[in-house]
């Protein structure tokens, strides 16, 4: 597929309560170009007895490539023994990251934190276990988390470790809520930016919540959609637009109509932000 501005994926969380086999055909019907998964969506399959193969032949067969894979959180700061064991957990997503044609993983800072010289040590090593598949490493801040919340921190840690297969991931969400949304982002090289998620955010979020679930559709909150979009086209952005919205308003519904809705509000909005897409 060629590489150009405006490809959409639709990230798990959206249709969070769907299970994989009927969320991958709902962004396939959509008419999504890819999708994000989580290592979630490959725990829930665990649970529900399959393996680790069955999973792959079952997003292989679903008709719709893996554009972002989502490692499991945590290992930015975690120690000791869990630490290892999220390492090998990582190592296993690079896996089958090869396996289903994917070069892009993701990470959030997770549920745990510590000093941010002990997060940049960390993402060396998950870069260079990364770089050993051939893989891109793109980490998220969250806005509500007690250390990786802002767009600063996010360039100290990414600086700090110096891996060129690890960058940025922007989150329309976070960044707007941290203060950085709209041109926030405009001193970030094009370069290191590997990822874009988002949804739209409410003029009066929910507080008090790590991992908050009150994402709107794009388009229906204060995200200033005409001056982020527009600035990653203007850094030739050809990285996949992440549609993520968890909101339990939105799981009640049918995924086949959140999906399509997702795509048709996107394109609106890209038509608005960006002359070229309109064009196209």
């Amino acid at each position: 597929m060629t590489e150009k501005f405006g490809r959409l994926a639709l990230h798990m969380w959206t249709i969070d309560t769907t299970p994989l086999a009927t969320a991958l055909d709902a962004a396939h019907v959509a008419g999504y170009d890819a999708v994000e998964l989580r290592r979630t969506d490959f725990k829930r399959c665990f649970e529900a007895g399959m393996t680790n193969a069955q999973v792959l032949d079952l997003i292989r067969n679903s008709g719709i490539p893996v554009g972002v894979l989502g490692v499991e959180y945590g290992w930015l700061f975690a120690s000791g023994d869990e630490s290892k064991r999220l390492f090998d957990v990582f190592r296993e997503s690079c896996e089958n990251a090869v396996a289903l044609g994917c070069t892009m993983l993701m990470s959030a800072p997770g549920p745990v934190s510590g000093p941010i010289k002990d997060a940049i040590n960390y993402l060396r090593q998950a870069g260079d276990i990364a770089a050993g598949y051939g893989l891109r490493l793109a980490i998220e801040f969250n806005s509500q988390h007690e250390v990786l919340n802002s767009l600063p921190v996010l360039t100290e840690l990414i600086t700090g470790a110096a891996k060129p297969n690890c960058g940025y991931l922007i989150d329309a969400y976070h960044f707007t809520r941290s203060g950085a949304g709209g041109r926030g982002f405009a001193n970030v090289p094009a370069e290191q930016i590997f990822c874009f998620q988002y949804s739209d955010l409410s003029p009066n979020p929910v507080t008090g919540v790590k991992r908050p679930t009150d994402r709107l559709p794009p388009g229906k909150g204060v995200v200033k959609w005409r001056e982020m979009l527009g600035l990653l086209a203007e850094k030739n952005y050809t990285g996949y637009l992440s549609y993520e919205a968890p909101n339990p308003e939105l799981w009640a519904r049918s995924p086949y109509d959140v999906a399509r809705e997702g795509v048709e509000l996107t394109r609106k909005l890209l038509r608005d932000a960006v002359p070229a897409y309109a064009s196209a």
